[in-house]
């Protein structure tokens, strides 16, 4: 059993190393600066637009009945419960401390072209999807492939969801389990079992109320644990403000340092800063992964272009603001100077970058109770995902999925008590794997996002 454990660790961290490696991350920003351009980049040129039909929106009235459909806002936040996690935090954190601080602004650089990858994604989701006996649209990137690009391309659409539908449990419910029960024993001292067994009934309630529950759910969800983790930020950035100019232009020169690092070649620092900065950023927005628009495409707005603009708001709040929060801390600490191996995992320095600058532990309770929500709003998006993953692959069929539901639900007790490592870093592969088909079908459709967009503005 060990050997096989071992021969599948060392496959596994070959695929890792191409799923997350530079090859892959040059597609993934490729393709976000080649929609950009396809576009006429949108996510800068219509950004006021952009900001007053999203995030401005929701201060106008609306009556509208959504039917068994999410409203735009549920279908955001549903996709933001899923993509605002632990990767936010513990995420940039260990970036900064394996790359330096330079890694934030390549994080900044891959957002950018993210909020136009995320936007065609959604634009191709909504056109694409399909109905359910019920009237309840279904989408993503299974269905865009399939109604996109025809017949031939299906297997691409059957692979998409075989890695997304084993992903969904390890990086959608082991891993953030994990962060739960860690939290919930600092907090509280609950043991492991019973923060598994509460998470399970949590997520029970919500997964077999359907997507209608997991949208009311994360509408208020996700405003309240977004405004906590920004206004704890705010309140670092007031204390160390006179240090603020100093901290960005540490990130600036990092970003481009020519360094030779630890005996290593001439520009290895900056290649380090790249490498995590574009890594984390897209591990944390989700962009080109493709598991976002599986949500929004359940949203009963009915122009692609509309839903899509959404993305653009949703990578610009995860990764420019809260990434940047956490970013900020680290980097105005100078804890990043040390070594992350006398921690015991990334979430506890950022704990720790907290407590050095808000009196204290003060940083360290922000930082539990923030990974606490972050991640079981990630389990809650991520059994849709995964929902609609196996729903895709056995023609929605009503026993599978119970028996999927069922499953998702026992794991999570499994989560919450095991380590899990294995689990975590296999599906941590699969998530990078999952771009392959998805930015396949964005760069062979890059034409219909065109067209989608240039109909919508014209209007």
């Amino acid at each position: 059993m060990e050997q096989f454990v071992d021969v599948v660790q060392q496959v596994n961290s070959v695929l890792n190393g191409f799923a997350w490696g530079p090859v892959m991350l040059v597609l993934i920003v490729g393709t976000g600066i080649f929609l950009t351009i396809r576009t006429g980049c949108i996510q800068a040129r219509k950004f006021g637009f952009i900001m007053k039909n999203t995030i401005g929106s929701l201060f106008r009235k609306s009556d509208k009945d959504h039917g068994a459909n999410l409203s735009p806002f549920q279908a955001v936040t549903t996709a933001l419960a899923g993509t605002v996690g632990t990767g936010n935090i513990a995420g940039v954190t260990g970036a900064i401390f394996v790359g330096g601080p330079g890694a934030v602004f390549w994080m900044w650089v891959s957002a950018f072209f993210g909020m136009c990858t995320k936007y065609s994604e959604i634009a191709l989701a909504v056109k694409y999807r399909e109905k359910d006996e019920k009237g309840a649209y279904m989408g993503g990137p299974m269905y865009y492939i399939k109604n996109g690009l025809g017949n031939n391309w299906k297997w691409l659409a059957v692979l998409f969801s075989l890695l997304g539908g084993l992903a969904c449990f390890g990086i959608g419910n082991i891993a953030q389990g994990n962060e739960i029960a860690g939290a919930m024993e600092g907090l509280l001292g609950v043991p492991a079992l019973y923060t598994g067994i509460g998470i399970a009934v949590i997520v029970a309630i919500v997964l077999l109320g359907g997507v209608k529950r997991i949208g009311q759910i994360t509408s208020y969800m996700v405003p309240f644990m977004a405004i906590f983790y920004i206004l704890a930020g705010i309140a670092v950035i007031v204390l160390r403000i006179t240090e603020l100019p100093a901290a960005f232009m540490v990130i600036i020169r990092g970003a481009f340092s020519m360094e030779a690092v630890g005996g290593g070649i001439f520009g290895y620092a900056m290649m380090a800063a790249m490498r995590q900065g574009v890594a984390r950023g897209v591990f944390s927005n989700e962009a080109g992964l493709g598991s976002a628009p599986i949500a929004h495409a359940a949203s009963s707005t009915e122009e692609p272009a509309e839903q899509a603009i959404w993305g653009v708001f949703e990578v610009f709040v995860d990764t420019i603001i809260i990434c940047t929060i956490t970013a900020l801390t680290v980097v105005l600490s100078g804890l990043y100077t040390g070594d992350i191996e006398s921690y015991a995992s990334n979430g506890t320095a950022a704990a720790a970058a907290f407590n050095m600058i808000l009196p204290g532990e003060l940083g360290g309770l922000i930082i539990q109770i923030s990974l606490l929500f972050f991640a079981l709003s990630t389990i809650i998006s991520w059994s849709y995902y995964g929902e609609r993953c196996w729903g895709y692959l056995t023609h929605n069929n009503k026993v599978v999925g119970f028996l999927y539901k069922i499953v998702f639900i026992i794991v999570c007790v499994v989560g919450a008590v095991g380590s899990g490592k294995l689990m975590w870093d296999i599906s941590d592969t699969l998530n990078g794997l999952m771009a392959i088909p998805n930015l396949i079908a964005l760069l062979l459709l890059s034409g219909a996002v065109a067209q989608i967009t240039k109909n919508y503005f014209k209007k």
